[in-house]
Order: structure tokens, then C-alpha cells, then sequence
């Protein structure tokens, strides 16, 4: 079989495999509330984005790539760029430091995101490129900046968008910071785990900007009211993320559950709660807080960015349930 009739097949084998991923997102009903973004996932090819990924094997990561001289490699390779899942894109001694996110989670993010034709858009963590390409595909190029503190990811980035037919503005710096000489935005989205609100960011915002970002093992949507203040609720939705790098985070000693009931030391939300009080509640506190309140969801939480601090709550910003952020 010659190279083209494989490039062929494997195209095919693509646009397949996109149409699989499409039906998965569509059940999950993901882009419901705003199906343009069903368009843009369509549209945009991810394997331009992944030439290669690692899958997990035993004693550590399988490399699958593009330009395998093995074609069931090759396939194995296109099938997965299209799985509904995440996919590891960097590992440096064995730390994963940049992947491509699970695309109905991405697909749940942009709707959240609430963007309208003319918005202009920070995304904190360019990646593979791919979350620049839906959004460049949905708001035209020249709306769309992303950034990375990593050199090598934004270069691969624009490769890939540039693949694709996009070029969005590409930027190397510490997205802690944002990106001053492209603002103001009317939305910021992160694709990594936050500690803190960077408070740059809301001054880089127009009044009424929405910010989504992930934060203690969920997704954070804040409504900004000007360059000092901002509020909002957590989403439902759990949310795994490869931190921010750049910033300063505090050691914590992970916290001794022993004492805890079973149910509530292996409950997700429980857990989410002790990882969003960081802790300035001790396990027991948080778990007698947590039963007192009916195990409460994430959307009861949220944030708060004003008056010079920032603090995390459940219902209510003023309390009685308040806890500082770094």
C-alpha cells in the first residue's frame, strides 16, 4: 500500500472516529445550551493537535505517534486522538506537564464560557493548541489570544493551529499575569488548576467579563465587576487539571482521614471541600460542616476576589461559611 493510499485511510479512519466523539458529546448534552460550539468541534481536526500522546502502560507511559512505522500503531494512534478522554502530551521525569483535556469537558467549558460574536478571549494554558482552535474557529483568529509559560508548548501550538488554518495570537509568558498588551478581554477561560484568582486578570477585564477556571477539583465561573472585584458560584462539574505553573503554591501536608467515617474519606465532594479550604478546616471540622449542611454540592460553594482579599464560601460570600484563599 503506498504512503498517500495510508494518509488516505487514516483520514478516513479520522473523520470516522470525529463522528463517534461527536455522538458521545451530543448524549452527554454538553453543547445543548448553545450548539454552535457542535460546529466548531466539527470542524476542527484534533489529530493535527496530538501528533503524538503517551497512553498509560505498565512501569509508565507507551508513546503513540503520527508517523509510526507500524500501521496498527498508526491506528491505534488516530483512535485514541479521538477517545473522549485526556490525553498526556508532555511527561518530563515522569510528570505530566501538558495534555490535551477530555473534549466533552472541553465542549462544557466553552458553553459556560457564554462568549457572544465580538468577544475578545484569554486562554490561560495554550496546550496542544486545540481550545485556541475551537475558539478561534468560533470568534475569528484575531479575537483569540492564548498563553503558556513554556516556550516549547507555545511553538508546538502554533504549529498545530497553523496546521489547521488558525493563527490566533500565540504568547510565551506566566499567564498568572495575563496578557496586558492584548487586553481588554471579555472572557478569560483557564485549562489549569488555579490555588488563587491572579488579580491581574480582572484588571485586563471589561466590566461584566466572565471568568472560568479550575479550581479545587471543580470549575469556578466568576462575574468581574471591575479591575478589583469579582464573584461566583463553582459548577457542578468535577474538574481535573494540571496545575498553573509559574506561581508559588503551599505545601500542604495531605490531610489524616483515618478518623472519618469510610463513606465520607472516599466521597469526591467531601474531598472537594477539604481541597477548597486548604486547610484552614481541619478533617473533622470540614466533615461535621459537611454533614450539618447535607453533603453539599459544588455549586453551594464559590468565590469571592474584593476589598484587597480572596475567599472561598458556601451560599454566601458574607458567611457564616467563609475561608481565605492564598
Amino acid at each position: 500500500m503506498s504512503a498517500h493510499a495510508l494518509d488516505h485511510d487514516l483520514e478516513a479512519l479520522a473523520a470516522s472516529a470525529r463522528a463517534v466523539l461527536l455522538r458521545e458529546i451530543d448524549a452527554s448534552g454538553a453543547w445543548d445550551a448553545d450548539p454552535r460550539w457542535r460546529e466548531a468541534f466539527e470542524t476542527v481536526p484534533r489529530h493535527l493537535f496530538v501528533p503524538y500522546y503517551y497512553a498509560g502502560a505498565v512501569g509508565g507511559y507507551e508513546r503513540l505517534w503520527r508517523d509510526s512505522p507500524d500501521p496498527r500503531a498508526r491506528e491505534r494512534w488516530v483512535r485514541g486522538a479521538y477517545a473522549d478522554a485526556p490525553l498526556a502530551t508532555r511527561v518530563r521525569d515522569g510528570e505530566l506537564v501538558s495534555s490535551s483535556s477530555q473534549p466533552s469537558l472541553m465542549a462544557k467549558m466553552l458553553v459556560e464560557l457564554d462568549v457572544r460574536d465580538g468577544d475578545a478571549v484569554l486562554e490561560i494554558g495554550a496546550g496542544t493548541g486545540y481550545n485556541a482552535a475551537l475558539l478561534a474557529h468560533r470568534l475569528g483568529d484575531e479575537q483569540v489570544t492564548t498563553v503558556d509559560l513554556d516556550a516549547e508548548i507555545t511553538e508546538s501550538a502554533r504549529q498545530h493551529l497553523a496546521a489547521a488554518g488558525h493563527h490566533p495570537a500565540v504568547v510565551t509568558g506566566d499567564g498568572a499575569r495575563g496578557v496586558p498588551a492584548r487586553a481588554p478581554f471579555d472572557r478569560i477561560i483557564a485549562t489549569c488548576t488555579l490555588t488563587s484568582i491572579p488579580r491581574p486578570w480582572l484588571a485586563q477585564c471589561v466590566p461584566g467579563a466572565r471568568i472560568l477556571a479550575p479550581f479545587a477539583t471543580g470549575l469556578i465561573a466568576l462575574r468581574v465587576r471591575d479591575a478589583g472585584y469579582a464573584t461566583g458560584h463553582f459548577l457542578h462539574t468535577p474538574a481535573y487539571f494540571v496545575p498553573l505553573r509559574g506561581v508559588v503554591r503551599p505545601e500542604q501536608e495531605p490531610p489524616n482521614l483515618g478518623g472519618l467515617p469510610r463513606r465520607a474519606r472516599g466521597h469526591e465532594l467531601f474531598r472537594f471541600l477539604l481541597t477548597l479550604t486548604a486547610g484552614r478546616l481541619d478533617p473533622q471540622e470540614a466533615y461535621t460542616l459537611w454533614e450539618r449542611e447535607g453533603q453539599p454540592g459544588r455549586e453551594r460553594y464559590g468565590v469571592t476576589v474584593g476589598d484587597g482579599r480572596s475567599w472561598a464560601w458556601l451560599d454566601d460570600p458574607e458567611g457564616p461559611y467563609t475561608w481565605p484563599l492564598p
